[in-house]
C-alpha cells in the first residue's frame, strides 16, 4: 500500500478481495485519490482499498466480513456530497465501498409510474430512462450528471423541484438495504399504500450511510410535462416574491414547478466569471426570481397564465421587470445564471456557505436579520444569497470582502455560522435543508438538535449498528 499504515489487516483485505475480484478493487494510491477527497476539498482521508461490488450479494458478503472483524465502512456513490459524509478519515482504518458498478435499471413499470434502479445509477440517466417511457423523474440538481441515486437518497437530496414534487424521501416507495451485520432487507415495494407498521425505508433515507447501505430503490415517476414556461423576473424584494408565489400557485392551478430566488451579488459573480452568460434584463435589479411552470397540456394556455400572473404582479409593484423564455435554449440560458452561482462564487474568492431552511413565510425576516447581523460582524462582507425560496431553502453564502485576505475572512467562520444558524433556528428553521450533516455540520447538529431528538437518533444507531462500523463519525 505504498507505506500506508492502517489497522486493517492484510487477511481482511484478502478476504474482501476474494469476494469482489480484481475488477472490484482499487488499491493503487493514484487511483484511490479521487475517492478520498470531498467535493469541496474540505476533507481528505486515506483508505487501503476502494471496494466496488457489482451485486447486492457481493455488498452483503463484504459487509459481513467487516461486521465479523470490526472493520469500518464508508459507503460512497458519486462522491458529490457537500458535507464530507462520503470521505474516509485520515487514519486509513476504513474501507470505502463504492456503489458505482451497481448501475442497472432493473425495471420500469410505466403504468404503475415506478422505476426500480440500483444505487449506482447516475441521476441524469434515471431522468433519461423515465423520459424514454414518457414519464418524469423530477429530482434535479446541479450534480445530476455524476451524482448517484443511492447517495441522493442517503442524503435526502433536494434540488429545484421540491416545491412541486418533494425531497428525495418523497420520491421513493421502496428500498433494498444491506444492514450492518450483512443481512439484506428486501423492501423493494412499489405500493403507494402499505400500512403494516413502521415505514422502515425512511430510516435509511437521509441517514448518510450510518445505518446501512442502500443497494436499490423503487422510485416514483410522474407524467412528463408537455408545456414548460420559464421566466426570469426582477422582484422588488423577498416579501414581494413570497406574496407572488402564493398567488401564482393559486392562479396557475398549483403548476409552479420551480421558484428560485437570487440576490444581485450572485448574478454579478456569474456575469463576471462564467463565459457565455448575459443579463436577460435591460438593467440591474437587487433581487431576481427564476420561475418555471409546467403542465401536461400543450395548448398555449400556460404561457397566457404566466403572463397574466406577472402582469398582475407588475401592477402591484412586486415585479419590476420580467422576460419569458421564447425557446428551450433561452430557458437554459436563464438556468445557467442560477446554476453556476456556486462556481462563480468560488472563483470570486473564499466563501462561507450555509444551507438553511425556514418556513417560506419567514424568508424575508431571515434575510433582513441575517444581512444586518453578518454585515455588522464583518465589514464589507459580500452576501451571495440564493436558493429554492419556494420551499424555504436559502443557500446563504458569504464571500470575503474585496481585496481582503481570504484566510483572515475564513477565520470568522465559527462566528458567522453561529449568527446564521441562530437566526434560522429562532425562526423554527433548520441548519441543513438539503446537503445533510456529514462531518461538516456534526458539531452544529449537537448544538441545535434537541437532547430528546439526539437520544432517539443514537438509540436507532445503536439498535441497527451496535458495533459502529457504518460510516463512523458522520452525523452523530
Amino acid at each position: 500500500m505504498d507505506g500506508l499504515t492502517h489497522p486493517v489487516s492484510s487477511d481482511i483485505l484478502d478476504r474482501i478481495a476474494a469476494v469482489v475480484g480484481d475488477k472490484g478493487l482499487i488499491t493503487d494510491p493514484a487511483e484511490i485519490a479521487p475517492y478520498v477527497i470531498d467535493q469541496r476539498k474540505y476533507y481528505e482521508g486515506r483508505t487501503p482499498m476502494i471496494v466496488r461490488p457489482v451485486t447486492t450479494e457481493e455488498v452483503a458478503a463484504v459487509v459481513a466480513i467487516c461486521a465479523e472483524t470490526g472493520t469500518p465502512i464508508v459507503p460512497q456513490g458519486g462522491n458529490t456530497g457537500l458535507c464530507g459524509a462520503a470521505t474516509p478519515h485520515d487514519d486509513g482504518s476504513e474501507i470505502v465501498l463504492s456503489l458505482t458498478r451497481m448501475n442497472a435499471v432493473r425495471n420500469i413499470d410505466a403504468l404503475n409510474y415506478t422505476m426500480t434502479v440500483e444505487a449506482g445509477v447516475i441521476l441524469a440517466d434515471i431522468q433519461k430512462a423515465a423520459e424514454e417511457v414518457d414519464r418524469l423523474f423530477p429530482l434535479s440538481l446541479g450534480a445530476e450528471g455524476t451524482a448517484r441515486i443511492g447517495g441522493n437518497l442517503s442524503t435526502n437530496a433536494g434540488g429545484t423541484g421540491v416545491l412541486k414534487y418533494g425531497n428525495a424521501r418523497d420520491l421513493v416507495l421502496g428500498l433494498e438495504v444491506v444492514l450492518p451485520d450483512g443481512r439484506v432487507w428486501d423492501g423493494l415495494s412499489s405500493l403507494r399504500k402499505d400500512n403494516t407498521g413502521y415505514d422502515l425505508k425512511q430510516l435509511f433515507v437521509g441517514a448518510e450511510g450510518t445505518l446501512g447501505i442502500i443497494t436499490a430503490a423503487v422510485l416514483k415517476l410522474y407524467p412528463r410535462p408537455r408545456d414548460v414556461q420559464t421566466a426570469f423576473v426582477a422582484v422588488r424584494d423577498c416579501t414581494a416574491a413570497i406574496e407572488l408565489l402564493a398567488r401564482a400557485r393559486t392562479a396557475s392551478g398549483d403548476r409552479v414547478a420551480t421558484f428560485e430566488w437570487m440576490a444581485r451579488t450572485g448574478i454579478a459573480f456569474v456575469l463576471e466569471h462564467i463565459p457565455g452568460t448575459r443579463d436577460p434584463l435591460s438593467q440591474e435589479w437587487p433581487e431576481y426570481l427564476l420561475i418555471e411552470v409546467s403542465s401536461g397540456h400543450d395548448d398555449g394556455s400556460l404561457r397566457d397564465s404566466l403572463e397574466e400572473i406577472l402582469t398582475d404582479a407588475m401592477e402591484r409593484g412586486e415585479v419590476l421587470d420580467a422576460t419569458i423564455a421564447e425557446s428551450r435554449a433561452q430557458a437554459k440560458d436563464f438556468w445557467k445564471l442560477r446554476e453556476t452561482i456556486p462556481e462563480a462564487q468560488q472563483i470570486a474568492g473564499r466563501g462561507i456557505k450555509h444551507d438553511i431552511s425556514i418556513p417560506v413565510s419567514a424568508a424575508p425576516e431571515f434575510l433582513d436579520r441575517a444581512n444586518r447581523a453578518v454585515a455588522a460582524a464583518v465589514s464589507g462582507v459580500k452576501i451571495c444569497a440564493f436558493g429554492h425560496i419556494g420551499d424555504g431553502n436559502v443557500h446563504y453564502n458569504l464571500n470575503q470582502p474585496p481585496d481582503a485576505d481570504g484566510n483572515a475572512f475564513m477565520a470568522h467562520q465559527p462566528e458567522l455560522n453561529r449568527i446564521v444558524h441562530d437566526i434560522a433556528t429562532d425562526l423554527r428553521g433548520s441548519i441543513s435543508a438539503e446537503h445533510g450533516i456529514g462531518i461538516l455540520k456534526r458539531e452544529e447538529l449537537q448544538h441545535y438538535k434537541s437532547p430528546v431528538a439526539l437520544d432517539l437518533m443514537r438509540s436507532i444507531k445503536q439498535a441497527l449498528d451496535p458495533n459502529g462500523i457504518m460510516n463512523p463519525g458522520k452525523v452523530l
